[in-house]
C-alpha cells in the first residue's frame, strides 16, 4: 500500500551521552566544514518536508539549525528509544521515521525505500547486509503503548525490543556503506579520509537529452574543482579503437586485454565475448581509481539500486521512471511542477542550478563556486 511522505514526521536522534566519543556531543562534531547533524539535515530535507531534533543536551545549539528540538521526557538518557517516545508527543502525525545524527551518508532514497515498504501498521527497520539498522526505522504511534511498557520495565535495548514487536526488515544491502555512523574520535579521523566516493545516474528515455545535458554539467562541476568520472552503458557492440591501427589489428587478432598508452592516457580494452549479460555497476565502479574523484557520473544502468537524477520532456509523452523507482532522488524537466511528484523538480535546461544541487546534495566536502561568481 505504501505509505505519502505528508503522513510522516523525521526524527533525528541525537540525544545520546556521547561516551563513546569522550562524553562530547557528536551530532555537533564538526564533519567536512559542517556539523555531523547537519549532514543527515540536507539528506533528510531532500527527502522529507518535516523534520525534528532530539536532543538533550546543547539544544540551543541544536535549535540554531533551524528546526525544533524536543528532549527525552525521561532525564536519565533511556537511549533512542526513549527519543522516539517522546517524539509522538511532537507531531500530529501518525508515523515518524527516524534517523541517527551520526550517520552523514544517510542514503538519499532512505525515506522513499522506507514508506514504499509499508503494507500494515507495523514497525519497520532497516537492514544492511543482513545486519539490523535499529536507529533507521519507521515507526507507527500504534506501537507506543508497548513501547512504554517495555521502557518501564527497565529495557532499553532497540534489537530486543524490535525482535518482540516483529518489525519487518527493508532491505538497504546495496547501501551498507551509507549507514557507517561515527561513535569515536577515531571513527570521525578515519572517516574524514575514507568517504566513498557517491555515485549518480541520470536516466530518461531516448531522445530526452542525457548526454547533451552531461557535455554541460561536466565542465561546471569541473570549474568548482569536482573530479569526475563517467560510466556510459552502450547498448551496441563498440570500439574505443582505430581500424588500422596497431592496438586494433592484435585485439581482433585474439588478444583479450590490449592495454594502449601515451603520455597524455593509457587505455585498458577487455574482450568479454562468452559474457551472457551486461557487466553490473559495481564491476565497472571497481576499474575506477577512486581516490582520483569526488563524483562518479552514470549514463544509463537505470534498472540497477544507486542514486539518480531522471530526466523528462514534456513533449515525448513518457511516463516517468520515477514512480515506479525509488532510487530517484530529483527530476529534471521542462514541465515543473509536475502533477503528483514530491521528489525535488529542477529545470532540465538550467544546467548551473542542476550542478548546484548535485553539489549541495551529493558531496560530503564543501565545493566552492568557481571565482568570479
Amino acid at each position: 500500500m505504501g505509505l505519502a511522505l505528508d503522513a510522516v514526521t523525521a526524527i533525528i536522534l541525537a540525544g545520546g551521552r556521547g561516551s563513546r566519543m569522550q562524553g562530547l556531543d557528536k551530532g555537533l562534531m564538526p564533519f567536512n566544514g559542517k556539523p555531523l547533524v547537519r549532514h543527515v539535515i540536507d539528506r533528510l530535507t531532500r527527502q522529507i518536508p518535516r523534520l525534528l531534533i532530539n536532543a538533550n543536551r546543547h539544544r540551543d545549539e541544536y535549535a540554531q539549525l533551524g528546526y525544533a528540538v524536543f528532549a527525552d521526557t525521561d532525564p536519565d538518557f533511556a537511549g533512542p528509544l526513549a527519543g522516539i517516545t517522546a517524539a509522538f508527543a511532537q507531531t500530529d502525525n501518525d508515523w515518524i521515521i527516524t534517523a541517527a545524527c551520526d550517520t552523514p551518508r544517510l542514503p538519499l532514497d532512505y525515506v522513499a525505500r522506507m514508506c514504499a515498504a509499508v503494507s500494515s501498521n507495523q514497525i519497520y527497520v532497516a537492514t544492511s547486509r543482513a545486519r539490523l539498522q535499529p536507529t533507521f526505522g519507521l515507526w507507527p504511534r500504534s506501537c507506543l503503548p508497548a513501547l512504554n511498557r517495555f521502557l518501564a520495565g527497565g529495557e532499553r535495548a532497540m534489537h530486543v525490543f524490535l525482535n518482540e514487536q516483529q518489525a519487518v526488515h527493508v532491505d538497504f544491502s546495496d547501501r551498507d556503506e551509507d549507514f557507517v555512523n561515527i561513535n569515536t574520535l577515531d571513527e570521525l579521523s578515519q572517516s574524514l579520509n575514507n568517504i566513498a566516493v557517491p555515485m549518480l545516474g541520470f536516466v530518461a528515455n531516448s531522445g530526452t537529452g542525457k548526454t547533451t545535458l552531461l557535455t554541460k554539467l561536466i565542465p561546471l562541476l569541473s570549474q568548482r574543482g569536482v573530479r569526475v568520472a563517467l560510466i556510459k552503458h552502450a547498448h551496441h557492440t563498440f570500439d574505443i579503437d582505430i581500424p588500422g591501427k596497431d592496438s586494433y589489428e592484435l585485439r581482433k587478432a585474439g588478444a583479450r586485454q590490449v592495454l594502449v598508452a601515451s603520455q597524455q592516457r593509457w587505455a585498458l580494452i577487455i574482450e568479454t565475448p562468452q559474457r551472457p549479460t551486461d557487466p553490473l555497476l559495481a564491476e565497472l565502479r571497481q576499474q575506477l581509481d577512486t581516490t582520483q574523484l569526488d563524483l562518479i557520473l552514470v549514463e544509463g544502468f537505470k534498472h540497477e539500486a544507486f542514486a539518480k537524477i531522471e530526466l523528462h520532456r514534456q513533449e515525448l509523452q513518457q511516463p516517468l521512471f520515477c514512480k515506479t523507482d525509488p532510487h530517484i532522488i530529483a527530476v529534471a524537466t521542462n514541465a515543473a511542477p509536475l502533477a503528483g511528484i514530491t521528489l525535488p523538480q529542477l529545470n532540465i535546461n538550467d544546467a548551473a542550478s542542476i550542478t548546484e544541487f548535485i553539489c549541495t546534495t551529493l558531496l560530503m566536502k564543501p565545493i566552492p563556486l568557481p571565482p568570479g561568481k
